[in-house]
């Protein structure tokens, strides 16, 4: 796994405890979406060792354990720890973590958490500001599989796949075709699907033999939406 730092501030220690008892918590109360699977070890593990308060703005930072999502400045937030658990877990990593896509790198969070559950990650953000102050900050903290670029993530990653999972971070009305190309068979899209001004849906699609997706709806939520074409990717 990537070796990420622990913070020297007992504050921030007990905060990440006590975000980690309401992350729990939140999840036994919505076993009724979620199902009574128990969550994947390497989720609260990772989000234990991944140092939140590095990826909000510096005047946030001590309220980065709050189980909330945070502006990060660009129009943009970064995701609620408990999304972000359950995102990650229904990814359903192989053992040693895979090669996973992620459509919106935001804050470089969501990735972090994924390099420290083992997997190698790719993740491609519109916005050129926040890919490079993503990729920076990854590399400062020590995570070497995890790569970050500016683009238009719609498109995926062709020369990286296929992927053993992909997760968006962004809700769109549809799941880009690229990326149903570019995911393994049997593997999983995690992703908001509905539109910006509407219902939204976290849901799980599996890719089938025949290519199609077979879906599952999570959890009623609220995402920024998918924008596109702002960069070359």
């Amino acid at each position: 796994m990537s070796p990420v730092p622990s913070t020297d501030s007992d504050h921030f220690a007990q905060a990440r405890a006590l975000l980690i008892d309401e992350i729990k918590r939140e999840l036994a109360e919505t076993r009724v979406y979620l199902g009574a699977e128990p969550l994947d070890p390497r989720v609260l593990d990772a989000i234990v060792r991944v140092p939140r308060e590095h990826f909000v703005p510096p005047d946030m930072r001590e309220h980065a354990y709050r189980n909330s999502p945070l502006p990060i400045g660009n129009s943009q937030t970064i995701s609620q720890p408990y999304i972000v658990a359950v995102m990650s877990h229904f990814l359903r990593l192989p053992p040693h973590g895979g090669r996973v896509y992620e459509l919106g790198a935001g804050s470089g969070y969501q990735a972090a958490v994924l390099g420290a559950m083992g997997a190698e990650v790719y993740s491609v953000e519109i916005q050129p500001e926040l890919a490079a102050r993503a990729k920076a900050l990854l590399a400062e903290l020590g995570f070497e599989r995890v790569h970050v670029r500016a683009g238009d993530g719609y498109l995926g990653w062709p020369e990286a796949a296929p992927f053993d999972a992909i997760i968006i971070t962004a809700a769109g009305p549809e799941v880009p075709q690229p990326l149903v190309d570019q995911l393994k068979v049997g593997a999983r899209i995690v992703m908001p699907l509905g539109s910006s001004g509407g219902d939204q849906s976290l849901v799980v699609l599996s890719k089938q033999p025949d290519g199609t997706l077979e879906q599952r709806e999570l959890l009623p939520v609220r995402f920024v939406p998918i924008t596109r074409d702002r960069v070359d990717a």
